[in-house]
């Protein structure tokens, strides 16, 4: 199971965050958000996936934002369209961008390489209160890379509380999906439970559940909980 933490703002709270190694880090650029992201990331450990999370955003912006920040990830978080999804993905594959041949070459003609050596993931976000039309799903199948669950509420994201899950019994997809929405050490225990069912769960979204206040995280607590869900 992967650990992505989200909703990062302090250059030193993120390479605390980092040394904990958590598959993905998240940076959320929506302007009505108390984490929304402006700055520079320090250099991070290759590893780690730096995830841009946006809300109805033109594509021509979050384009911009991965060649800017080396982004892995892109996720979704407001209306968009499984088409609107289906587009960015392909120009997040097709998206070349010219740069000068090595000056030790005779030739100076310019040539475009590929911006970004592998896949940029799309994530698909679905938040969840009590019930959930699983129907809503079916277009995006075979486009995005995974879904992710968050709870329904009056922000986007970092409610601080968590939907029934139990409303996941019904998953009818094999589209791997991550598990997000006021999660944190008081839901070790369930955490654990969901994992040993058969759902596709590729990985835990965590975010306000571990901050000292938005943007910054308690590395403590981020350890521990570590220690608890994820083996060793």
């Amino acid at each position: 199971m992967k650990l992505k933490v989200c909703g990062m703002k302090y250059q030193k709270n993120m390479e605390a965050v980092a040394s904990l190694r958590p598959e993905y880090l998240g940076f959320i650029f929506y302007d009505k958000s108390p984490r929304d992201f402006e700055g520079e990331i320090p250099e991070l450990p290759s590893e780690i996936k730096k995830t841009g999370v946006f809300v109805d955003a033109s594509i021509d912006f979050i384009i911009e934002k991965v060649k800017k920040y080396d982004f892995k990830a892109v996720q979704l978080h407001g209306n968009e369209s499984a088409a609107y999804c289906q587009n960015l993905k392909l120009q997040l594959a097709d998206h070349t961008e010219p740069v000068e041949r090595n000056k030790d070459i005779e030739s100076t003609q310019v040539e475009p390489v590929e911006w970004n050596t592998e896949p940029v993931e799309v994530w698909k976000v679905f938040s969840i209160k009590d019930t959930f039309n699983f129907a809503l799903l079916k277009p995006y199948e075979g486009i995005v890379n995974y879904f992710l669950f968050d709870t329904k509420g009056k922000e986007k994201g970092g409610n601080g509380y968590t939907f029934d899950w139990k409303v996941l019994e019904n998953y009818p997809s094999s589209t791997p999906f991550i598990l997000s929405g006021g999660i944190g050490l008081e839901e070790i225990d369930k955490i654990k439970s969901i994992l040993n069912t058969k759902l596709p769960i590729h990985g835990i979204d965590v975010n306000s559940k571990f901050e000292i206040k938005p943007g910054l995280k308690n590395i403590e607590e981020l350890e521990e909980f570590i220690k608890l869900v994820i083996p060793a």
